[in-house]
């Protein structure tokens, strides 16, 4: 398999950090946004879904840049609040919020809720869209349940909140290396290393 370049379609440099990560042992480098001259760049996410958001922002950076873009977007389903906050996750206490205010705004959604009835699952959608055109979609998913209060100072955004029943910790405890080697990021990563293997060991 031929070596790729990629921009990694994302301001936010935690997700930067673990994507690159999980692409090290892979025939890629990675670029960030900064890298192309995109830094600060904002693409409106106006999908539905996960997947509509990740190609979104795919598109928007391959047709900047000509080069291939790999874009992620996640976030966490929470049963009993419908799915929220879903793909609108990052910004569950308004626009700009920091991570803590929408930990809180969840913890306040679940007030009396027992734990039995706190299950979710974070939810990644990755894509990946080449200059010629070809796209590739790819989902992965993590079960666990939201803690009554945050602990662990690993990860970011919600992982203080997210309890993994193996582990009886949360995300936030476990620490990158587990994280990573479970998490949903990391399992849709695998898939699409899967993906692009197979996709250019079609190219002629």
């Amino acid at each position: 398999m031929k070596h790729l370049t990629a921009v990694i379609a994302t301001g936010n440099p935690h997700k930067l950090e673990e994507i690159g990560t999980m692409l090290a042992d892979f025939h890629i480098t990675v670029r960030s946004m900064k890298d192309v001259g995109l830094a600060g760049m904002e693409i409106e996410e106006t999908g539905t879904t996960f997947e509509e958001n990740a190609l979104i922002k795919a598109r928007q950076v391959m047709a900047e840049t000509g080069m291939l873009a790999l874009a992620d977007d996640s976030g966490l389903e929470v049963d009993a609040l419908g799915g929220a906050p879903g793909v609108y996750s990052a910004r569950y206490a308004g626009e700009g919020a920091t991570d803590e205010a929408n930990n809180q705004k969840l913890l306040e959604a679940l007030t009396d809720v027992p734990m039995e009835n706190r299950q979710g699952r974070f939810v990644c959608a990755l894509a990946a869209v080449f200059p010629d055109g070809r796209e590739l979609v790819v989902r992965g998913t993590v079960e666990g349940y939201i803690d009554f209060e945050p602990i662990g100072a690993h990860g970011f955004g919600y992982d203080p909140l997210f309890l993994i029943p193996a582990y009886q910790q949360t995300f936030g405890e476990l620490g990158p290396v587990i994280k990573n080697s479970m998490s949903h990021r990391g399992k849709a990563i695998e898939v699409m290393k899967e993906k692009l293997v197979s996709l250019l060991a079609e190219t002629p």
